[in-house]
């Protein structure tokens, strides 16, 4: 496939900016016309370029000629549909992947060089599947007749029925997803010359060694191979050629590994030759030891089962220099933690981490773990060298890493009507306390809290002077605790003297009136029941 290399990188590149061009065209021309027009221009400039002697320029322009020459046959290649073509090319073909585009839309021009280049390696594997396009603003009856809404959209039609497209974004993963669903689960592979070919193609693969392809553990392979939905399986009859693909293999009967281009490259399946034991070691070992969280990866990577994971956020030049170490670091505790970089720069990604810890405006490089297990987060308070890393992550295994909860400083609250209570002194001035306690529980965003801490207000001043009364209030958006489970704001809470654990919910829709004797019944009513216990 060859997606990995420079040049890979910089014609995928050049199609993204050539593919936005031509989206934003909305002539009657024909869009291979389209494409010819903007060829011609480029190779003007490169002629003027190289009339000017303008040397690594001109070396620069005669490559975005070649990618040029790529999109242009490539997207011959996808059928360009309309409100006439869309339902007869469905009809009339077995397996067509349609993507539904807009002109407009940034996403769909990141998509399409990836669709184009699938198209054509598909068609040299001469996969009957026809990939078509359709601009579904300009055409919005024919998208609405195939239930398009969003952009883009990826659907495959098997003889005219629709299935949701639930595979990746890159050439090579649109390939895989492709021809697992329309009958090709698995590559065959018998000469080596051919494993030295696939080696090229595929950045990660799943190698079955099993002799004349026979046998239940087999069978369980190809059920594997069927069901996974992103790793392309390539099963091997011989140990020479199966060697090409993983050279560590010993056994000459039966072996399955996956193999990534990556600094641990090679994992070996020990397991039971089962669908559910297969599948599930993939889900666990698929990730690099270091995955880089994109919003291409983002969902893959949320829904790993690994449930311990360590994220490092930092700048992307920090980053540079992190991976190499937090590599090795990784390859210790694999497959029990994924570990996650996160750049600073990417903000949809990493503010709503940093916002659960309180920190969303750090600069500094930030170390935090998930269990999602049991929904806990924690938060490397060291500097974040390696070996703190390492010693992070050993404890997180090991279950002695207190929970994180976030917290603002301790405020002074001498001579405070109303105490402002933090997630750090909430056992104190609250759990702890020999008195009883209204706590306002309360955040910014909340449409009702202002009117109810004016009640609060007017109520500390009543009950001002009452020895064994005491208001407060936290604001629930930057302070947790783990005492403290609230969802509706605002709430009143009563915590009773003689009983902390178990909080009388005071309504914020009473009157100040009824608001009032509540307290003075709840907090005399205790106080007179110890009275008695004397």
């Amino acid at each position: 496939m060859g997606l990995r290399t420079p040049t890979w990188r910089f014609t995928l590149g050049v199609l993204a900016i050539f593919l936005l061009v031509n989206f934003s065209i909305l002539n009657a021309e024909d869009a291979a016309t389209e494409e010819d027009d903007d060829l011609e221009e480029i190779e003007k400039l490169i002629a003027l370029d190289e009339e000017e002697g303008l040397g690594d320029e001109g070396e620069a322009h005669a490559k975005l000629s070649d990618a040029a020459q790529v999109l242009t046959k490539a997207q011959r290649i996808v059928l360009e549909l309309n409100s006439d073509s869309t339902k007869r090319v469905i009809e009339q073909n077995e397996h067509v992947l349609l993507l539904g585009y807009a002109p407009w839309c940034a996403r769909s021009a990141e998509l399409m060089p990836q669709f184009a280049v699938a198209a054509t390696l598909l068609k040299e594997m001469r996969s009957p599947v026809v990939l078509a396009k359709l601009d579904a603003e300009r055409y919005p009856g024919a998208a609405s007749d195939v239930d398009i809404k969003g952009f883009p959209t990826l659907v495959l039609f098997v003889n005219g029925t629709r299935k949701a497209y639930t595979g990746g974004f890159s050439a090579e993963e649109i390939v895989i997803w492709v021809r697992k669903k329309t009958g090709a689960p698995v590559i065959s592979v018998n000469l080596a010359a051919e494993a030295e070919e696939l080696l090229k193609k595929y950045h990660m693969f799943v190698v079955g060694l099993f002799e004349k392809f026979e046998g239940s553990g087999y069978e369980e392979f190809v059920k594997a191979a069927t069901a996974n939905n992103d790793i392309q399986f390539i099963e091997v009859d011989n140990l020479h050629s199966a060697r090409v693909l993983y050279p560590d293999i010993q056994s000459s009967k039966s072996f399955l590994g996956i193999v990534k281009n990556e600094p641990e490259k090679y994992t070996a399946y020990e397991g039971d030759y089962s669908e559910d034991k297969i599948l599930e070691f993939l889900d666990l070992n698929k990730f690099p030891l270091v995955t880089h969280l994109t919003e291409a990866n983002s969902i893959k990577v949320y829904s790993s089962p690994m449930k311990l994971q360590v994220m490092v956020f930092a700048k992307e030049d920090e980053l540079k220099n992190l991976v190499e170490p937090l590599q090795n670091v990784a390859r210790k505790f694999k497959p029990e933690i994924i570990f996650i970089t996160v750049n600073f720069a990417d903000e949809n990604l990493a503010k709503p981490f940093l916002t659960l810890y309180g920190i969303e405006n750090s600069d500094d490089t930030v170390v935090a773990a998930f269990d999602t297990k049991i929904s806990s987060k924690y938060l490397l308070e060291a500097d974040p060298t390696p070996a703190k890393i390492e010693e992070f992550a050993s404890k997180l295994i090991q279950g002695v890493i207190p929970p994180f909860f976030k917290s603002q400083p301790v405020p002074d609250n001498t001579d405070a009507l109303i105490q402002v209570v933090v997630g750090k002194t909430l056992d104190d001035l609250v759990l702890r306390s020999p008195k009883n306690v209204l706590l306002e529980v309360h955040t910014p965003w909340c449409t009702t809290c202002e009117s109810t801490s004016k009640k609060v207000e007017k109520l500390a001043k009543h009950f001002k002077g009452t020895d064994n009364l005491v208001f407060a209030r936290i604001d629930a958006s930057v302070n947790e605790h783990p005492k403290l489970q609230v969802n509706d704001y605002p709430t009143l809470l009563l915590y009773s003297a003689s009983d902390k654990h178990n909080p009388t919910k005071v309504s914020a829709e009473l009157g100040l009136k009824d608001m009032a004797n509540l307290i003075h019944k709840q907090t005399t009513a205790k106080k007179d029941i110890e009275k008695d216990e004397l």
